[in-house]
């Protein structure tokens, strides 16, 4: 994985655990589904789910994500030969027929679910023992979000991850001028401190990674990777509110700038809540946001 080496320590020394590929195809398939949520922050709706349009085929897992856009997820144990136009062809199905994906992620989700599917960014995830350079490339230039991602097993007991490539359907420029033309900024064009934070923490957040993209939906804005890792609420009169998968437990928490809400209800996902009121505290927050990317 990129020259990653991993090593396990013994009182004599250290041994280096070779990766290694999955056997077959669906060992990878079955133990990434097995947590699925955990790993690619997908719910699950349908694995194997065969469709009967055009020429037809099966789908290798059908899904939602974190911000509830629906997820096709394709799988290869070695080199992705065509697994990018296959994942394409299949990606095509839920947004050209919505009732039928709406029927099944209610009858596996509830209608709550189902009423609230993000048909404008729906997603592509290739998980393959490798990629070319090519397959990099060809990502970038399609108009639709694709995460390629590469997996290893180290011994028995572990699996590696990495994001080889990830593009969120649209060029930077474009999603910065959705983003100020719908409204988190709304309050940039009403003017105010609050409006330039919000500008702020948005350039921060993108700014922490080549793979970071930005989706919006009414309540709140999500930063990805292959999960959130923050979610940005429109501002209030006098604060910012940023929810971070950063662990509560292992933050000191400060009141009136972090807070535990694990267990209560809010918009976006995440556990620690930050409060943005001023410049001073989005530095303040820096390390808390990098640490958040870092676990997603």
């Amino acid at each position: 994985m990129s020259g990653l080496k991993l090593f396990h320590t013994t009182k004599s020394g250290v041994i280096e655990v070779t990766p290694r590929l999955a056997q077959v195809e669906v060992d990878v398939q079955s133990l990434i589904e097995a947590h699925m949520e955990t790993l690619l922050g997908v719910t699950f709706p349908a694995s194997e789910y065969v469709i009967d349009c055009g020429d037809g085929g099966r789908i290798d897992f059908l899904g939602l994500d974190e911000n509830g856009a629906p997820v096709v997820v394709e799988y290869k144990r070695g080199t992705a030969a065509g697994v990018i136009n296959q994942g394409l062809y299949y990606m095509a199905w839920p947004t050209a027929h919505k009732d039928a994906f709406r029927n099944l992620v209610s009858d596996r989700l509830g209608a709550s679910a189902a009423a609230q599917v993000l048909w404008s960014a729906p997603r592509l995830i290739c998980v393959a023992g490798d990629f070319t350079r090519y397959d990099a490339y060809a990502v970038r230039e399609h108009r639709c979000s694709i995460d390629l991602v590469r997996y290893r097993y180290f011994g028995n007991d572990h699996i590696g991850l990495e994001t080889v490539a990830s593009v969120a359907g649209h060029s930077p420029a474009t999603r910065r001028a959705r983003w100020h033309a719908a409204g988190l900024p709304t309050a940039r064009r009403q003017g105010g401190a609050m409006a330039e934070l919000a500008v702020a923490v948005d350039e921060a957040l993108l700014g922490l990674g080549d793979g970071v993209t930005r989706v919006r939906r009414k309540q709140y804005v999500a930063y990805q990777r292959l999960r959130n890792f923050a979610c940005v609420c429109p501002p209030q009169q006098t604060k910012l509110l940023v929810y971070l998968k950063a662990d509560p437990k292992k933050v000191d928490l400060v009141p009136g700038f972090t807070r535990d809400v694990t267990g209560l209800g809010h918009h976006g996902t995440g556990d620690l809540e930050v409060q943005l009121r001023t410049e001073r505290d989005l530095e303040r927050a820096q390390e808390l946001f990098r640490a958040s990317h870092a676990a997603a």
